[in-house]
Parts: structure tokens; sequence; C-alpha cells
């Protein structure tokens, strides 16, 4: 892992002490900030959320899809984890606890903006970081480029149907112009430039796709770093009187994380795969795509709301509970091989 990725929980959480500071001290800037948006969405977060998911797009190769059918057990486990399991089971979490435990230390509205962050989450499987998950525990990485393009590819067709319909049964009126636009604006636009891209760059040689995503990987990871900060400042009132707010959205994402990721792993035991893709699949399954979960929850709900700064709890929690989940991989790679 590079400087940035390595330290990504330090940096998230600086940038949200500098966010509540400066949204203290500053209001009015991230008011001017928050004005600035066509069609529900905020052109400023726009730009930095396709800073942070173009270069993921770019690392998909569309010719990967011809090797599915060689190890089928292990995408038909990443599938059936990420659209079928993890978005009903962040939304049953994202109920149980803000509708039920936590019901008299959250206002019923606010409430059930946590829930619509924690379902985005849910329905956003990861795409970018299980690279480095995959390479981290020596999974395929072939293998593990398959399984991300087929992803992406649902993606593109099951995130707003799935994401409606339960933020639906939540109770939450869905905007549907808004979650289409959203869905075309950060995965299908995304995803035809990054093919676009790859498809001219391959031609000057086989290195030069990692080279333009190295390139591009500081720019990614400031434009995380400045959504949040952008994020938080908006909050920063909101915090300052209930900070236990944050504490109370990364319980159950924990809740989730681990659950699903124990699920996933021992569906993989028990399906005899071999480790190099078992590791990965459940990491696929486990890891969340928060910056479209961001890109979308700030869309659908807007820059001040409960279910942008859920989202964003979800990138704090994520990096270091992720490479826990490396450790406990690594250490139990002989129940597999």
């Amino acid at each position: 892992m590079g400087f940035f990725e390595r330290y990504l929980s330090v940096w998230v959480g600086l940038c949200i002490l500098a966010g509540v500071g400066l949204g203290y001290a500053a209001p009015g800037v991230f008011e001017g900030i928050a004005s600035l948006e066509y069609a529900h969405v905020n052109l400023v977060v726009a730009i930095l959320i396709w800073l942070m998911i173009y270069p993921m797009m770019v690392q998909i190769d569309f010719g990967s899809l011809k090797d599915v059918g060689k190890k089928p057990k292990g995408l038909v486990l990443t599938l059936v984890i990420n659209w079928l399991v993890k978005p009903f089971t962040m939304a049953l979490l994202g109920w149980l606890f803000f509708k039920g435990i936590f019901a008299d230390w959250v206002d019923p509205q606010t409430a059930t903006e946590y829930i619509a962050g924690m379902i985005l989450l849910g329905v956003a499987p990861c795409t970018a970081m299980v690279f480095v998950w995959s390479h981290l525990t020596k999974g395929d990485a072939n293998y593990t480029l398959v399984q991300v393009s087929i992803n992406d590819l649902i993606m593109v067709v099951a995130f707003a149907p799935i994401t409606a319909l339960l933020l639906g049964v939540t109770d939450i009126t869905v905007p549907w112009d808004t979650l289409i636009l959203s869905v075309v604006l950060y995965v299908v636009l995304p995803l035809l430039a990054g093919f676009i891209t790859r498809k001219q760059i391959e031609k000057k040689g086989a290195n030069a796709v990692n080279t333009l995503v190295d390139k591009f990987k500081p720019f990614s990871v400031c434009g995380l770093l400045l959504t949040i900060v952008i994020l938080f400042g908006l909050q920063a009132n909101t915090i300052l009187a209930q900070p236990q707010d944050i504490v109370l959205i990364a319980i159950p994402l924990l809740i989730q994380t681990y659950g699903i990721f124990a699920i996933a792993y021992f569906a993989a035991k028990r399906m005899k795969l071999p480790h190099n893709v078992a590791a990965p699949a459940c990491m696929i399954g486990t890891s969340n795509f928060f910056e479209l979960a961001v890109a979308v929850a700030i869309s659908l709900f807007g820059l001040h709301s409960g279910a942008a700064l859920a989202t964003v709890v979800g990138v704090l929690v994520e990096v270091p509970v992720m490479l826990s989940l490396v450790w406990f991989a690594n250490k139990t790679r002989g129940w597999f091989d």
C-alpha cells in the first residue's frame, strides 16, 4: 500500500476535525459551497467524486469477462453476498438500531436519514480498494479483476432498483429522477470514460494503465479528503451538539462488516474455494464503494443530511476494519489450502 492508502484512516480523522473546526469558524463558506448545485447535484462535490471514481474505473479490464466461467464458485459467492445478502442485512441493522435500540437518542427524522446512508453503503460493493485487499491476502489478481468487472456491470442496472426498494421499505420517499441521475453520473459515465481511457492508454504498452492510475492516486485521495472536510464542515453544528451520533452510526456498521465477512468466509470454506479466490471474494462482499454512496447520499438527501454523514462515517470505519480482516484471512490461510 502507498503512503496515502496506508494511513487513510488517519487522514480521514484529521479531515473530520478540520471540517468541524472550519465549519464552526466559517459556516458561510460551506453554505456557499452547498448552494452550488444543479438538479440536486452539488457541483463541487461532483467534481471531487469524479476525481475518486474515475481512476478506479480505468482499472477495470472488461476483457477479463471472458474468464468468468473458469472458476464460477467464487463469482457466485461474491454476487450472492453483494446483491442478495449485504444490502438487506444493512437495511435490517439500520432499522433495528435507529428505530429500536437507539430510538431514544436520535430524533426520528435523523434516524431515518442515518438508515438511508447505511443502505446506500450496503448497496454499493467495493470497486477499487478490493485490489489492495486482494494483493495483501495474496489473492488471484486476474480473478479479482473478473469479480470487480462483473460487479460494476451489475451495479449499473441493479443499484438504483435495490436502493429504491430498500429506501421504500424504510418509509423514505424515493426521488427516482435524482437516483437515476446519480447512477448515470457516478457509475455509467465514469465507467464509460474509464473504458475509453483504458483502450487508448493500452496502446502505449502493458504498464501504461498502471502508470496512469498511479499518477491519479494522489488526486483521488485528495478528492476523498476534501469531500470529507466539506461534509463535516456542513455538519459541524450538529456534530458539536451530538458527537455521540458518530459512535452510534459506527456500531451497526462494524457489526455489519464483521458479520458479512464471517458469513462469506464460512461459505467459502464450505464451498472448498482456494484461499487466493476465497479471500478476495469475501473482501469484495464486505467492503463498500463508499465514494458512490457519499455521492448518491448528497444527491438524494443533501450535503447537510444525516445520510451523507452516515456514508462518511463508513469511510472512517472501513479501512482499519478491512485491514484487521486482511490479517485474519492471512492467519487462517491453512483452513483452505
